[in-house]
């Protein structure tokens, strides 16, 4: 017998004066929310080694200290999903941010954490009900 289970995703908060990266989701999960870089825990990679993968594979940059923040538990209803999401933060290494998966995002910039773009992506409205916020220990 197969059961449903939740899939494991990870968004990463990617600090750089003051600010943070968020992309416009394109794709049927989330379509036209704001998120920050993320994806798929995959199989024995780390959450390091992921944070690393996604944040370049999405936008083209490097970052570094790369930290675990918490969990949030994502169950959209509306698209018959449910993620665990693990949320990393990191602070800018070095390039310039640019979409690189033009079929999954429409736009990336730096925002403001106290005046994020709308809608956002359940996973950061899940994280800020929590009280994080990337700028504060």
């Amino acid at each position: 017998m197969e059961y449903n289970r939740p899939k494991v995703g990870m968004g990463i908060l990617v600090r750089k004066d003051g600010k943070v990266l968020f992309l416009r989701r394109l794709g049927a999960h989330g379509k036209g929310t704001w998120c920050p870089p993320g994806g798929h825990l995959e199989f024995g990679e780390s959450f390091e080694q992921c944070a690393r993968r996604e944040v370049m594979e999405e936008s083209g940059i490097e970052i570094k200290n790369i930290k675990l923040v918490t969990v949030t538990n994502d169950i959209h209803k509306d698209e018959g999903t449910h993620y665990i999401a693990i949320i990393m933060v990191s602070d800018w290494s070095s390039g310039e941010p640019k979409i690189m998966e033009p079929d999954r995002f429409t736009e990336i910039r730096w925002v403001d954490w106290n005046n994020l773009p709308q809608p956002l992506f359940l996973p950061i409205q899940n994280l800020i009900k929590q009280g994080y916020d990337p700028f504060k220990k």
